[in-house]
């Protein structure tokens, strides 16, 4: 089991600046990956960003050269920058630890959420 706790979130003018910062604890050990998704009234949750156990960092185009996810030990961290009306939207940090591996080989991992926060940014 892991447990995920985010912290960070809030209002801000457009162009500034949030850190976002989740801790994790439990079986910290048998996470392969975290990261950041948010999630708009009405729509499914999205991935903004996200690390590997190795470094390996993936992000959403609307995001890219604004956003920078960092890990450490066990938190993850999402700096966010230039911030923009659409990025107004409830933000969940998210770790994927491996489970078992399908038929073809791939893994197939459970997710773990924490309660997530509201970033809200003003026009």
């Amino acid at each position: 089991q892991v447990q995920l706790v985010e912290s960070g979130g809030g209002l801000v003018q457009s162009g500034g600046s949030l850190r976002l910062s989740c801790a994790a604890s439990g079986s910290v050990f048998s996470i392969n990956a975290m990261g950041w998704y948010r999630q708009y009234p009405g729509k499914q949750r999205e991935l903004v960003a996200q690390i590997t156990i190795s470094g390996a960092t993936n992000y959403t185009n609307s995001v890219k050269g604004r956003f920078t996810i960092s890990r450490e030990n066990a938190k993850v961290y999402l700096q966010m920058n230039n911030l923009k009306p659409e990025d107004t939207a409830f933000y969940y940090c998210n770790a994927k630890v491996p489970v078992a591996v399908n038929i073809e080989g791939a893994t197939v991992d459970e997710d773990y959420w924490g309660p997530g926060t509201q970033v809200t940014v003003s026009s």
